[in-house]
């Protein structure tokens, strides 16, 4: 079967095998690694002095793991768990986030429209079952741990109301040999420095919390990122660590979901982080600490602007998997034409129109070469019949024949392989830009980062493309692979059901760009047919 099809129908076949296979992969992995595996070497490798072997035992040690649970308090003030009471709440314009008895960010809302859910409550980051939570703080030994999961923290502030500037909270626990003081200086837009002091040297880490639990799906990544200080991108999903993970001098360590993240970051000096596990397996994140301390930390939206402007390393959290390079630039032009249209449907509608007018040359050459392909199929089935059973020579004519009418079997299929990485890259854009989150942009559609909910563009997308293929020149000769193509519209019409709308609303104003530069190629031959059945009249 294989060896009939045409060099153009093979690249078309595997152009189409490829749309499944990476829309289905996407769907069901993601990436544990991008740039390079972890290696365990000098530093990455396990230490193997009495310390750290202790360490990540204390990290699973039943003081740290059966601590009372977070209170289900909201940082309103309502009825808190008595056994875990909020000792200070701060409310900003961004976010109100509370801390407990235990010194931890047991409570983070988000405020503003885009972060309500459908009953109208605000998004809470951290779910009260999953630990550890952020800011929380494990002994390397076990009975020191077991106290401080037991001695409440005391804050010099109860309610805190931060607005432009910067305000530092201090807790204070005393336990029975050492005292722990916790400085934190929280910033509006979400990041923070904690200054740790401990009255006399003691083994602990501190955790930037388990990931946010909000979106929870099987499109994007969900775990821990860590950024080492050459650069290397390490991230270890849910339900696959191994808990020994060791990193010596990290610039990140990120806990993320779809959307929202936590994390840790020293980019000059480095973190040294531990990754330890649960019963699921699932990371968790841990920076081993010194007797005076000082680490900075970020919890809320992964949105670009917010993470470059505390540096734009921060970036590195938004990830888009295989087709980083291509998503990230991706990106920077929708959030530019944004700026200027005010809408992102809009925005993914321009951007559309730009890499169109970046492939016009290509898109035009395949254009031309399918219409000349077109034009020579009746030449080619005679040579098929001149030349039966002698494939040398069928080929070697067919090669001349085309050279000699300039026409390029692969021609027609380049701009659509090249459309191939800009829809996925658009796609992982589309999933992991939070800013995209619940952007509307006309009637029907309210969050472009979901599927449309009546499925019009959807079906707008396939009535696009059986269009496109009706005006497009057919160079497929077999009947039976003819009637296949013609049923791609409505395979990708499903499939593109559960896509998000923005990327559908991307693929439909694509089409509409196809249909129209095909009608005036075709135009164009038109008019050079009947030129030259003009100039033959007037030669007889």
């Amino acid at each position: 079967m294989l060896d009939k099809l045409s060099t153009q129908q093979r690249v078309i076949l595997a152009t189409v095998l490829s749309f499944l296979f990476f829309a289905g992969y996407d769907y069901l992995f993601i990436p544990k690694q991008i740039n390079k595996p972890i290696e365990l070497n000098s530093t990455t490798q396990k230490q193997s002095s009495s310390n750290a072997i202790q360490a990540p035992k204390a990290l699973s040690t039943p003081s740290a793991t059966t601590a009372p649970k977070a209170t289900s308090a909201a940082p309103t003030g309502s009825p808190i768990n008595k056994n875990e009471k909020v000792i200070a709440n701060i409310k900003g314009k961004r976010f109100d986030m509370s801390i407990d008895s235990f010194g931890r960010v047991n409570k983070f809302y988000l405020n503003g429209k885009r972060y309500k859910k459908e009953d109208g409550s605000r998004v809470q980051l951290f779910n009260d079952s999953k630990l550890p939570l952020p800011l929380e703080i494990r002994f390397s030994d076990a009975k020191l741990n077991a106290e401080a999961f037991k001695t409440p923290y005391i804050a010099n502030k109860t309610e805190i109301n931060l607005q432009n500037k910067p305000v530092t909270l201090t807790l204070t626990q005393k336990l029975s040999s050492l005292t722990v003081v916790k400085k934190i200086t929280i910033y509006p837009i979400g990041k923070y420095t904690v200054a740790l002091s401990l009255s006399k040297p003691a083994d602990y880490f501190i955790s930037p919390g388990f990931r946010p639990d909000v979106k929870v799906d099987g499109y994007t990544f969900h775990g821990v990122l860590v950024k080492e200080f050459d650069d290397t991108l390490t991230m270890i999903k849910d339900k696959d660590a191994k808990g020994d993970e060791h990193f010596a001098n990290a610039k990140i360590v990120a806990d993320s979901d779809r959307y929202y993240t936590t994390a840790f970051y020293n980019l000059k000096g480095g973190l040294d982080v531990y990754i330890s596990k649960d019963k699921e397996d699932n990371p968790l994140a841990f920076v081993k600490g010194k007797q005076n301390y000082t680490i900075n930390g970020y919890i809320g939206v992964k949105e670009l602007r917010i993470l470059n402007s505390i540096d734009k390393e921060m970036g590195d959290i938004v990830e888009y998997g295989w087709f980083t390079f291509i998503a990230k630039p991706i990106f920077l032009l929708l959030s530019f034409l944004h700026s200027i249209l005010g809408n992102w449907g809009w925005a993914i509608v321009a951007t559309t129109f730009v890499i169109r007018i970046v492939l016009f040359p290509l898109t035009y050459k395949g254009m031309v070469s399918m219409t000349k392909m077109k034009e020579l199929s009746p030449k080619i089935k005679e040579l098929q019949k001149k030349y039966k059973g002698e494939p040398q020579k069928l080929n070697a004519h067919t090669m001349e024949l085309y050279k000699k009418h300039g026409a390029n079997p692969m021609g027609g299929c380049l701009p659509m392989i090249l459309q191939i990485p800009i829809f996925f890259a658009l796609y992982r854009v589309l999933q992991n830009s939070a800013e995209l989150q619940a952007a509307p942009w006309i009637l029907w559609i309210h969050d472009l980062s979901v599927k449309d909910p009546y499925f019009i563009l959807p079906i707008l997308m396939g009535i696009t493309m059986f269009l496109q293929q009706h005006i497009t020149p057919n160079t497929i000769q077999d009947p039976t692979q003819a009637k296949i193509m013609k049923y791609l519209p409505v395979i990708f019409t499903f499939f593109f059901m559960t896509f998000p709308a923005g990327l559908t609303l991307y693929w439909f104003v694509n089409n509409l760009f196809s249909i129209a530069q095909q009608y005036y190629i075709n135009k164009i031959f038109e008019k050079k047919k009947q030129q030259i059945k003009e100039a033959k009249k007037v030669e007889k």
